[in-house]
């Protein structure tokens, strides 16, 4: 989802007993040193730590899987879109690389789930075109191109999800038997949103036979009236889990399979970028924000680790 930043005086929504008083900014606070960072959210103690300082926009982080390693797209040496590479640090804030080093616009990545390859978008020829690269940086090469663009890739247990043309596909892992696993209502229309009507970023979960995927049912707010979706990935069993019309997105499986996390990025007209928590059936849906977070922190596509005893997220301090 494309978020137009608005930022207010942050409301932020939170459950008492699951914070229990322990969460104050007296003794808390959030690490700062570049204006974006990727930092790591422990859920037992609320203690937040910087794992890596950037000066330069990132997104779009995602786990190895032995949970070690993150990747994520950054702009190096400028602020256009060309100037943005795939990069992988580990989860100690060491061994940071560039994977991707070129003129092309290079853009969310994820792990092969045998975590040797990286799947990647990149915008070489006109589109947006799904790419597969080794872990080292080698052996680069395009896997699939519909012809349009193609957005929001996941990869788990063979299988491959993404956004085309405001819905979501699925396909093997080696780009054949692609699949339209949703047809939403009014799919590509453009309305007063951020983006046409439809569904994006899927994510699927350990088992590699569901996927949540947020969809745009609403055009009140400039930055879209968003739901969180679930589908069996033969596109059976489509149901709500959320019924919010919040602009939120990208939601991301705990590796238990239990719980999900997501971004919700505005209520409205508000602009907030909080961290949101919900079981799998979408019970339970709470804020974890902390309430020590100030205003003018901004949290981006947030992950579980291995253990799912943290959050791994992207940080922007609001300049």
């Amino acid at each position: 989802m494309n978020k137009t930043k608005v930022m207010i005086i942050a409301v932020v929504v939170s459950i008492a007993f699951l914070f229990s008083g322990c969460i104050n900014g007296n003794d808390l606070d959030v690490p700062y040193e570049g204006q974006w960072g990727i930092y790591s959210l422990d859920t037992n103690t609320w203690e937040t730590t910087l794992l890596f300082s950037l000066d330069d926009q990132a997104s779009n982080l995602s786990l190895n899987p032995s949970g070690d390693t993150l990747v994520f797209s950054m702009r190096i040496n400028g602020n256009e879109d060309i100037n943005e590479e795939i990069c992988a640090v580990s989860i100690s804030g060491n061994d940071f690389k560039i994977i991707t080093n070129n003129e092309h616009w290079d853009l969310y990545p994820t792990w092969a789930y045998d975590g040797s390859k990286v799947a990647f978008l990149s915008g070489r020829n006109g589109n947006l075109d799904i790419y597969l690269i080794d872990k080292d940086g080698e052996n680069e090469a395009i896997l699939y191109d519909s012809g349009h663009h193609d957005a929001d890739i996941h990869w788990s247990n063979g299988s491959i999800v993404f956004t085309s043309k405001s819905c979501i596909y699925m396909m093997d892992e080696d780009g054949a038997n692609v699949m339209k696993v949703t047809s939403p209502d009014k799919a590509g229309e453009w309305g007063n949103a951020n983006l046409p009507f439809g569904d994006y970023d899927p994510r699927l979960d350990p088992s590699g036979t569901k996927v949540i995927f947020e969809r745009l049912e609403g055009d009140d707010s400039p930055h879209g009236n968003y739901n969180i979706y679930m589908i069996e990935l033969d596109g059976s069993g489509e149901r709500r889990l959320t019924d919010t019309y919040y602009s939120q997105g990208f939601a991301s499986w705990s590796h238990s399979g239990e719980e999900i996390v997501f971004i919700v990025s505005a209520i409205g007209t508000d602009g907030k970028y909080d961290i949101y928590m919900m079981g799998k059936d979408g019970n339970d849906m709470r804020n974890i924000t902390p309430d020590y977070y100030p205003d003018d922190f901004l949290c981006h596509t947030p992950i579980f680790s291995i253990n799912d005893d943290r959050i791994f997220f992207i940080g922007e301090w609001w300049v």
